[in-house]
């Protein structure tokens, strides 16, 4: 016996002729165009809805996938476009080493007067400067030169 269908799919028929144009232009990202199909084929306005097995082998993906864009047009409250998209990032994956405050930090060092001996700031001699400082990360001397090179920043 299947499953009874936890969640369903009611497209408009406004809806239902987006997603045709969307799946037949093919100018959409491969995964977009999977989706719509999905959602075409989940259509409980369209008629009655094949299992979910079906589903997957006319839209060319497995069941997860079908069961996982059902969920999602459900949590989305039938919003096509937020169903079919890509979901925003939050929060990167890693992050930034380089925040505003060392930018500036290091921006003032560069600006400053060089050490004793030394003409001018190097990128290596600002690196071995930034190591020694506490409040600073450690900067490799490629990420100090791309710092001062988006800030305009010229060693003199």
């Amino acid at each position: 016996m299947p499953r009874p269908k936890v969640f369903t799919v009611g497209l408009s028929a406004a809806e239902r002729e987006f997603l045709t144009k969307l799946t037949r232009s093919g100018v959409h990202p491969a995964r977009m165009i999977m989706r719509a199909r999905v959602l075409l084929e989940l259509d409980v306005n369209a008629g009655p809805v094949p299992e979910q097995v079906v589903v997957a082998e006319r839209a060319g993906t497995s069941t997860t996938t079908v069961r996982v864009v059902t969920k999602r047009f459900v949590e989305t409250k039938g919003d096509v476009l937020a169903t079919i998209g890509r979901k925003a990032r939050e929060v990167p994956p890693v992050a930034p080493i380089v925040t505003g405050e060392v930018e500036a930090r290091l921006i003032a060092l560069a600006r400053s007067a060089p050490p004793q001996g030394y003409n001018r700031w190097s990128l290596r001699l600002l690196e071995r400067h930034v190591a020694l400082v506490e409040d600073l990360p450690d900067l490799d001397h490629s990420t100090i030169g791309r710092v001062l090179k988006k800030r305009h920043c010229v060693l003199i």
